[in-house]
């Protein structure tokens, strides 16, 4: 049951009573309707309804007026409490414990814990994951994976039609690079042994050289551009006072930006000095940076070749994808992610000449300076979708992308979960595609921040390279094994491995997970894993700890669901408790206002978590008075139990009976 709908329901039909127009006016009524929330403070009631201070300044009363005309026409009698007005206008309402217990047993009866899925679904694609498959999958690809995956899991579990689709990158530069490093640089042992760890290898070892080359082009242009502000700044400092406060702020202003711009570019200039340094210090890959001195325009050539389908490059693409994708395939089984389709961009190389085709019949492109362009209202530079050399690029991939999905899955929707550093990408694609495919489509970039170290900065290993998403699950499974190792002890090996196993990698997707998506959050094995807090092995070990109540009691809890006592709400914690089991729906609702999935973790912890802990700690479950409320008891807690499952299933983590 979702409450919070139920009521929105029934406000908005009093509203309509008590004001005019609010049909014409969605936007005014969805913010009404938005101040329809859970009390903070138990004494005003399970739920408040705080419009009536907003909506009185349209009608000309009073905030309390307008709430007395609001509980006129609120029908709320079938499961509310007579509703109560106060201070300036707040509307208090208190579910009745008829109603409660009643869909209390209706969830306890039903394997979806009562929720009903939405009577007009939407058909959804995520896209999400996709990693660059010429390289292992490393710490940053853990967060597009486990907020897409959850997102999903929530979508379908609400009734939606969800497509997922894994947009692999396993075309285009990144293979031009891998062939000519294979071509000059391979070792076929390494190759031999381990197909994957030798072409990341040739990929960085190739980037390298690239980047090398490009600073050295670079580096005249910037340590001109150091002087030049320099001498900016120099002339500004020299400047005198003029006795005027306003211009002499202006001034200092001023100069404090110069000084800024120096300070940066300053930096910048040294750490290209730094990975020149790098390079030519390095006796054996500066002799290769001297040998492969055009090496761009190099890759580039072989990253063509592919594109017009070469025999030698198709075929050595052929054999390097299935060793990437294997790989890859070996993080998503761990971390129990699957894909409806995995359409990456090799699969839409032969419909970029169509695309860019289509855009210039309909006008929506024109050539400037050689290059194909899009010129969208509202941005300073075009998007530019076939270069002049004739290559195309990203943004033409993803608009044939965009086109395939809506001619073959007719989505409402298209969710990119995708870092928060695309964005200015995405803006312009979601408004090229809107010009070209209508507006009707909901194009959507779920955004996220980035994985930190201690520091504050993008989490790497030692040698500066993104840490390895596979040695972090390796690390988080021992660590869990090494935290539960006690009390675990009368367990055998390889059970104490599974759940260790599971532990381990439910903490690493429950951190990211439980973190607002667009914030950065810092990379702590110690805190993932720790037995309080809101962590993943603190639910899983609520979970448990309810398992453990039915073993200690002997307990038989598929017959108990049977028999279906009614569940008693005469203790203030059993009531708290049982009105937080009801608010499951309502998470699951709020997840999607915005798509985050902390959303969801905060509801199970600090919600249904605590209620149960003050549950746990006011009301014995076993030795009570009377069978009466022992069943009641024992109900409650399977329901919470069941509750966090689900939850964490929709989370993509599992749970395990005893920790």
């Amino acid at each position: 049951m979702n409450i919070l709908g139920l009521l929105r329901s029934r406000v908005a039909a009093a509203l309509a009573k008590v004001t005019e127009h609010l049909d014409d006016d969605p936007a005014l009524l969805a913010s009404l309707l938005d101040m329809v929330r859970p009390s903070q403070n138990p004494q005003f009631g399970d739920y408040q309804v705080n419009c009536a201070m907003s909506l009185s300044k349209r009608l000309g009363q009073t905030a309390r007026e307008t709430a007395a005309a609001i509980v006129e026409h609120l029908d709320v009698a079938d499961f509310c409490d007579p509703p109560e007005i106060a201070g300036p206008g707040f509307i208090n309402l208190r579910l009745t414990n008829a109603w409660l217990q009643q869909q209390l047993a209706v969830a306890a009866s039903d394997d979806r814990l009562g929720i009903e899925p939405v009577a007009q679904p939407r058909t959804y694609v995520v896209d999400y994951s996709s990693p660059n498959v010429a390289k292992p999958m490393h710490v940053g690809h853990i967060r597009s994976t486990v907020i897409g995956d959850s997102l999903a899991r929530i979508l379908r579990f609400l009734g939606h039609k969800v497509i997922t689709d894994n947009h692999l990158g396993d075309w285009g530069t990144q293979f031009g690079m891998i062939i000519y490093g294979y071509k000059h640089f391979r070792d076929d042992n390494a190759y031999e042994a381990e197909p994957v760890a030798e072409l990341s290898r040739l990929y960085r070892q190739v980037h390298a050289l690239m980047e090398y080359h490009s600073n050295k082009r670079g580096l005249f242009d910037a340590e001109n551009r150091v002087s030049a502000k320099m001498e900016e700044l120099a002339t500004h400092r020299a400047l005198l006072p003029t006795g005027d406060k306003k211009r002499d702020s202006a001034q200092k202003k001023a100069r404090h930006k110069l000084e800024q711009q120096v300070e940066k570019l300053a930096e910048d200039l040294g750490h290209v000095k730094e990975k020149i340094s790098k390079v030519e210090s390095d006796t054996t890959l500066y002799m290769l940076a001297l040998k492969h001195e055009k090496i761009d325009q190099a890759v580039l050539e072989e990253t063509a070749k592919l594109h017009q389908h070469d025999p030698e490059n198709t075929a050595l693409w052929e054999q390097f994808l299935p060793h990437c994708r294997a790989h890859i395939q070996r993080v998503y089984d761990r971390l129990g992610v699957v894909f409806d389709h995995e359409l990456g961009e090799s699969f839409y190389h032969d419909q970029l000449a169509g695309v860019v085709e289509d855009f210039e019949k309909a006008g929506l492109a024109r050539e400037s300076d050689g290059a194909m362009c899009v010129f969208l209202d509202g941005f300073d530079a075009p998007m530019i979708i076939r270069k002049r050399d004739g290559a195309f690029l990203y943004a033409t991939t993803d608009l044939a992308t965009i086109d395939y999905r809506v001619k073959e899955w007719a989505p409402d929707a298209i969710l990119y979960v995708v870092d928060f550093r695309q964005g200015d990408h995405f803006s312009k694609l979601f408004a090229a595609a809107k010009k070209w495919r209508g507006d009707s489509l909901e194009l959507r970039h779920v955004s996220f921040g980035t994985v930190t170290d201690d520091q504050g900065r993008p989490f790497k290993t030692r040698d500066g390279v993104a840490a390895g998403l596979e040695g972090l699950l390796d690390q988080a499974v021992g660590a869990a094994g090494a935290v539960l190792e006690e009390s675990l002890s009368d367990l055998t090996a390889e059970e104490r491995a599974e759940v260790a196993d599971i532990v381990g990698h439910a903490a690493i997707k429950y951190a990211d997970l439980s973190h607002n998506r667009t914030s950065d959050y810092k990379f702590s094995l110690e805190k993932m894993i720790a037995l309080n807090g809101n962590t993943a092995t603190y639910m899983q070990y609520a979970y448990a700890r309810v398992q453990s109540i039915f073993r200690r009691g002997e307990i038989d809890i598929n017959a108990l669901r049977a028999q279906a006592p009614t569940i008693l709400l005469d203790e203030p914690a059993e009531r708290a408790l049982a009105l937080e089991i009801l608010r499951f729906h309502d998470a699951l609702s709020d997840v999607l206002n915005d798509y985050r999935p902390n959303v969801l973790t905060d509801y199970l912890f600090e919600q249904l978590a605590k209620a149960y802990s003050a549950f746990f700690e006011k009301c014995p479950v076993l030795k009570v008075d009377t069978p009466e409320q022992k069943s009641s008891r024992l109900l409650l807690c399977d329901l919470t139990a069941r509750t966090i499952r689900q939850g964490l299933e929709l989370l993509g983590i599992q749970v395990v009976d005893r920790m």
